[in-house]
This record gives C-alpha cells, structure tokens and sequence, in this order.
C-alpha cells in the first residue's frame, strides 16, 4: 500500500509517499521561510500564493524520487485543516485533482493527527500513548487512543508556545524564525538573571498559558539599554526558554498522572510538532517522563515540523480502516482532534 500526501497548512509545501511498512518512499518540503521572513511572521495571502505556485512541481519531484507512477498508488492525502484557510484550499484541492484524474481514493487528513500519529510512522508505536504537541500554532496534551480516537487532556487558553517564541525573538532584535534563534541565543544566556514568571505552574489541570510570559518579557526588555546588547539579549532568550520549559514540564507532570489513571496500558510521552526541536526541552520532558516512569519519544527533528510523510502515514492509517473521504469535503480553518473537548480562545489557539 502506497499513499501519497501533501502538506500546505501554513508556510511549508511538501509532498511525500509513504508505504504501508512504515517506508518513507519519498519526503519534499520547501519552506517559505525567506518569503515571510522581512515581516516577521507568516503572512497568509503570500503564503497560499507561494502554495499554489510550486504545489505541482513538488509533488511531481516526489513521485520521481520515489520512482511511482499516479497508477502506483492506493489513495491521496492531504491536509484537510486547521490552518491558514487559503493553503489548505490549494493542497485539497490538489489532491482532489489527482484523485479523480488516477481514480484513486481521497483522504483528507487532520493536520494535528498528522503529529499524533507520526511516532507510529517512525518508531511503529503501539496505542494508547500521550502527546504533548507544541508549534506555532498548537500547544495541547492528548491521549492519542486509535487512529480518530483521542481525549484532550490540555490545551493552551491564550497563545501557543511557538507564537511565544516568535514573538520574543522579536521583542530581544533575534529575528525570524524565532524558535531556533532563541534556542541558539539561550544557549550562551544566563538563564538565572532575570526573574520570570512560569504561567500556570502549580494550577490544577493540564491547561497552558504563554501571553502572561510573553508579557513578562516585554516590560522587561523596555527596562533595558537599548539597543540590547548581545548579552542581555542572550540571558533574556535563556530566561524566557527557562520559563517555558518548567512551565511545559508542570503540565506534562500532571497529565502523565492522569494519563496513568485513565490508560495504564499506554507508558510513553511522544513530543512532536516545531516546538518539540527544541533540545532544551526535549531534554526536561524525558527527565519529567523518566520521573513518573515513561518512556520517552520524540521523532527526528525533519518530522517534528510540518511535513508531508506525516500525512501520507496519517491517510494510510485511515485507508486501512475504509475512513475515505468525498470530492465534496469542505477545507477547515479549525478542526479539533476531540471533538467533545470544551472550546478554548486566544490569539494563538487554532485547535
């Protein structure tokens, strides 16, 4: 079995073919990285267009790579949301295209089941298992129980942690993409010199906050000569990473207990999405994980970001169980992975 899937969500476009014994046939990702970064952030119009101009070719490279033809595959995946509406629309749309023109099935793929399932793809993990799934745009706990089956355990009620650290890289003049600037400056910071707040640290539930933190750092950088030197810029990107893992590590903490209670069959932590690159953190999780005696994972760093071969995986795994979708399915801007979670709002939250 061979699935062919294709990523548009925000301002990656990849395609990639996967096979039904865990086999990366073929992975393609371009980054818009220098498209977007002279304004700091991803802007979605630019993105959708830069979606639509290389789609095609990616996902012809990707084919050629994995030596297939359109007649060699068994269906068509792609992310079907969240996201920035606009590049959703061209990857389904797509998809939709080859499959009626190959005869082939379509599948459209929830982009943050793509993350969940990733740990099955790369290390062929068995359910139930608990996901801290942390990016630009997400930062929430899940049981991942089957394929379509999860339980959201927490969730961010105002920003994302990868919104956080762009933005912080912005405050302290490191730029854009933030998250690995950060890290990078972090690591010759004195993380001990400025006192910030860890949010929700101590609170009951699993829930995160990051827009209190980020706050944090801006009246602390107003407080500082500018314009900041290296040091100051170093020890303020090492506090605020200091911050956000003990804050992250808190809210693992209480949710591997709760996990233990509901599912004692599932002992692994699986940390995936942007944030989830971050070695400081990924280091603090299987310390945390270790504590309360899981087991500790993390997929490749190319797998943790936004990726193709994640939604090809995805899709097989639905083929498998007959879960095909129709030509008519409508792209979603929002799309929770638990549907009967409560619903949470904030700038950052795109569950």
């Amino acid at each position: 079995m061979i699935v062919l899937g294709i990523e548009s969500s925000c301002d990656e476009t990849a395609a990639a073919l996967v096979d039904g014994d865990r086999n990366i046939l073929a992975d393609v990702v371009l980054s818009q990285l220098e498209e977007h970064r002279p304004y700091g952030g991803v802007v979605p119009e630019i993105a959708a267009r830069s979606h639509l101009e290389h789609v095609d070719r990616l996902v012809a490279e990707a084919m050629e790579r994995a030596g297939k033809r359109f007649a060699d595959i068994d269906a068509v995946a792609a992310t079907g949301g969240p996201g920035l509406i606009g590049g959703v629309m061209v990857g389904v749309m797509t998809a939709k295209a080859i499959a009626l023109a190959s005869g082939k099935p379509f599948l459209a793929v929830n982009h943050l089941e793509g993350h969940a399932l990733t740990a099955r793809l790369t290390h062929g993990l068995e359910f139930p298992y608990l996901l801290l799934l942390a990016s630009g745009g997400h930062c929430q706990l899940l049981a991942v129980l089957a394929v379509g089956e999860y339980r959201r355990l927490g969730s961010t009620i105002d920003d994302a942690a990868g919104e956080a650290f762009d933005k912080v890289a912005k405050m302290v003049g490191l730029g854009y993409p933030g998250g690995p600037l950060v890290e990078k400056a972090a690591a010759a910071g004195d993380a001990a010199r400025f006192a910030l707040p860890r949010p929700m640290k101590g609170r009951p539930g699993c829930d995160f906050s990051f827009s209190g933190l980020k706050n944090a750092v801006r009246l602390l950088v107003e407080t500082l000569p500018k314009p900041l030197s290296a040091t100051d810029a170093a020890d303020v990107a090492a506090g605020f990473q200091a911050a956000v893992a003990d804050s992250i590590a808190d809210r693992c903490r209480r949710a591997l207990a709760e996990f233990r209670q509901r599912w004692p069959a599932g002992n692994t932590l699986v940390v995936a999405g942007g944030v989830a690159a971050n070695k400081a953190l990924r280091a603090r999780l299987e310390a945390v994980a270790g504590e309360a005696g899981f087991a500790f994972l993390a997929p490749p760093l190319g797998l943790c970001t936004d990726n193709a071969a994640m939604i090809a995986w995805a899709g097989l795994e639905r083929f498998r169980l007959g879960l095909v979708d129709g030509l008519d399915f409508a792209p979603r801007p929002r799309w929770p992975l638990d549907p009967n979670a409560a619903k949470l709002g904030g700038a950052g939250v795109k569950a």
